[in-house]
């Protein structure tokens, strides 16, 4: 699954898989490596697994990238263990198929996104687009907090009026 790390968002607290992991030495074909974090060591156990893990976390890497480069930020939880939340909008999405294009479902459920409206690398953001930005993704965070109080009253209402139901019985 996605694990904080360093990323191409990295400044804005998004989290992303670690890099893929490199090999040390040349078993199994692998090619020398640096002994920096996510290295490999000679002899590891189960190195005779190495392509498959390899091609596995290359995988997972470049999609990660996809999904940062959406505006995506992994949120799992104990039930939805793919759930990725927009850090503008905070629209939420899970059940990712492989074949899913993460850009594509943002856009299908959240077409009014602010990050996608500036159809640009984050990294070459105007300070006045960054501070527009900012400002939308605020205007978003209280909406959806003032919606989960909502939700919330909501909920402390119907338990009121079920208990005002029982004291006419």
């Amino acid at each position: 699954m996605l694990s904080a790390g360093q990323g191409r968002f990295s400044g804005l607290s998004c989290y992303c898989f670690p890099p893929p992991f490199e090999t040390v030495g040349s078993q199994n074909g692998g090619e020398a490596g640096s002994s920096g974090a996510g290295a490999v060591p000679e002899g590891a156990p189960g190195l005779h697994l190495l392509p498959v893990a390899l091609r596995f976390r290359l995988f997972l890497h470049a999609r990660q990238v996809q999904m940062a480069e959406a505006g995506f930020i992994h949120c799992p939880t104990e039930n939805a263990p793919d759930v990725a939340q927009c850090f503008i909008c905070f629209k939420e999405l899970e059940g990712w198929e492989p074949e899913d294009d993460p850009m594509e479902e943002h856009r299908k459920h959240s077409p009014k996104c602010a990050f996608l409206a500036l159809q640009k690398d984050i990294a070459d953001l105007t300070v006045q687009e960054f501070i527009r930005l900012s400002k939308e993704r605020k205007i978003n965070l209280i909406k959806k907090q003032v919606n989960l109080k909502i939700i919330d009253i909501e909920k402390c209402a119907a338990n009121v009026h079920n208990e005002i139901s029982l004291l006419h019985l």
